[in-house]
């Protein structure tokens, strides 16, 4: 019998993780921090330098928004453990993580607006909001688009 409590850190964790190798790959620098802190990552920006809070969560559907076609939309639930959303002391930024059992996961990101949820069509997922891809960019002179756009967006 499965523990859904450890499933849920186990599938919080996997999500951090590969939050984090997004965020190397496309040349942020990650920090690890020694106490516990209301952010899950503290990043460094790329172009500006800029040092960022960021807040993971795992993108789920949304069974009770689906499309004409059957297929239900992306949402990440930004909520902490009391049920308030993430103030701008707490994350400049949400990255939501897609884990789909058997594929490589897709990670997105988007700036922190406080809201509960942010929610968007899968089709429309990485228009809306900032896809980094996890595949390793080892040209850091001319970080890819998405990142570049992230960074002055901010």
């Amino acid at each position: 019998m499965s523990n859904i409590a450890h499933q849920t850190e186990i599938t919080g964790k996997y999500s951090e993780l590969a939050a984090r190798l997004a965020l190397l790959a496309n040349g942020w620098t990650v920090h690890t921090s020694e106490t516990a802190e209301a952010y899950d990552v503290l990043a460094t920006e790329p172009l500006t330098g800029r040092h960022v809070k960021i807040q993971v969560k795992t993108v789920r559907r949304r069974s009770d928004r689906e499309r004409g076609d059957g297929v239900a939309d992306l949402v990440v639930y930004a909520k902490k453990g009391n049920g308030t959303t993430y103030d701008l002391s707490e994350a400049d930024y949400i990255v939501g993580v897609w884990a789909v059992d058997g594929e490589v996961p897709r990670v997105f990101m988007f700036e922190n607006r406080c809201l509960s949820e942010y929610w968007c069509s899968e089709a429309k997922a990485s228009e809306r909001w900032v896809e980094l891809s996890i595949a390793l960019n080892r040209n850091l002179d001319e970080p890819e688009p998405e990142v570049a756009t992230l960074a002055l967006v901010a």
